[in-house]
């Protein structure tokens, strides 16, 4: 991804190199892929600060409704990561 936007940040051309790049499939799949991997890695994170802060109960029932929680909001912003995307 930063290598995606050094090109498209470097001159127009090289922002017109990066708009054919990310019109492939397969590129805007694997930026997909990767936009989904750290929705859940800050969410998980914040739903983890929220626990050590004491915002949340620490049983195992909260813990796995929490967990519920989190990746219900990692499914949603998925999808709009998909729609960002595509």
């Amino acid at each position: 991804m930063l290598w995606l936007l050094d090109i498209s940040l470097s001159s127009p051309e090289g922002f017109m190199h990066a708009s054919a790049i990310m019109g492939s499939f397969f590129v805007k799949f694997i930026m997909w892929g990767i936009l989904t991997a750290l929705a859940f890695h800050t969410v998980g994170g914040i739903r983890h600060m929220l626990m050590d802060f004491g915002y949340l109960a620490e049983t195992m029932e909260v813990g796995r409704q929490s967990a519920y929680v989190s990746f219900a909001i990692t499914v949603v912003i998925s999808i709009l990561a998909g729609v960002l995307v595509w």
